[in-house]
């Protein structure tokens, strides 16, 4: 008995939908919501359109997976980056972190950053800058009290301080020029120091390097980054169930379509028995006449 292939097995369900994710990803980030079809979804996956429909209730569905998975997963970097000890080893990880969600995840930013679209549920790029300087609001704060500020003026310069990481990371997007730790040893260099102490030749400190010299967690931190955690597999399940949600209002809209066109086509039916019969009434009584007609 010779066995099947392993490239052409049947995918189970969760292969399938996870397939469709990373094709839709990949055209959301080329041609934007509008531009993207459920047919070019369904054909790139080699499958029926019903199969899409089923697991994501149609394009908005998928779309809404797609961007939330995006904004966890940047998120989940940004704040395991603010989880450091120091203030400036936070800013400095945080910039990197953000350099490398647009280097490996290049089509999940083009899709963040492209005008917000109602499916998304969310407001994207605007709604994801306003988390994180809501988390960037905290650890300033805390600097402001240190160093006698106002802690009242906290949230403006978090919105200050992310909106120019994030402009800068839009730039880079395309650019990629200088590398992203130049970029981010920059980026870090006007924020902590200004623009009338900048270093002529800045540098990320050892411990915000990805290189094993990094410090090690300590048990505050590991206790934080294991609450992140558990909060990011809360709103994955309460991702899940509003995804099967809206899977079975589509089911239920179809079902509708259905008997809707069902019972349309029964009335076209009866139309055409009536016509039908019209006709044949008609012809008889033609018939008849001409019987009538007719000399003897």
């Amino acid at each position: 008995m010779t066995t099947e292939p392993r490239s052409r097995r049947r995918m189970s369900g969760r292969e399938r939908r996870e397939q469709l994710i990373r094709i839709s990803r990949t055209l959301f980030a080329e041609k934007g919501f509008d531009g993207t079809s459920i047919e070019e979804i369904a054909a790139t996956a080699q499958v029926s359109k019903p199969v899409v429909y089923e697991h994501f209730g149609g394009k908005e569905g998928v779309y809404a997976v797609v961007v939330d998975r995006e904004m966890q997963k940047l998120l989940g970097l940004i704040t395991e980056a603010l989880a450091a000890s120091h203030s400036l080893i936070k800013l400095e990880r945080a910039a990197l972190a953000l350099l490398q969600y647009i280097e490996e995840s290049s089509e999940g930013f083009r899709i963040l950053v492209r005008d917000s679209h109602a499916a998304s549920g969310t407001g994207t790029f605007a709604s994801l800058i306003s988390e994180i300087a809501s988390q960037v609001e905290d650890v300033l704060a805390d600097e402001f009290s240190s160093r006698g500020y106002d802690r009242k003026l906290a949230p403006m310069y978090a919105q200050m301080l992310v909106g120019m990481v994030a402009l800068t990371g839009q730039w880079w997007l395309d650019v990629r020029r200088p590398g992203r730790e130049e970029v981010a040893a920059h980026l870090v260099n006007l924020a902590w120091n200004g623009l009338t102490g900048l270093n002529p030749n800045p540098r990320i400190t050892a411990a915000s390097g990805a290189a094993p010299s990094a410090p090690r967690p300590s048990e505050k931190e590991l206790r934080e980054l294991e609450k992140i955690r558990e909060r990011e597999l809360k709103e994955a399940e309460k991702t899940r169930s509003r995804e099967l949600k809206e899977a079975e209002k589509a089911r239920l809209r179809e079902l509708k379509e259905r008997e809707r066109l069902l019972k349309e086509a029964e009335k076209a039916r009866e139309r055409e028995d009536k016509l039908r019969q019209r006709e044949a009434r008609l012809a008889e009584r033609a018939a008849k006449l001409e019987q009538v007609d007719q000399p003897e």
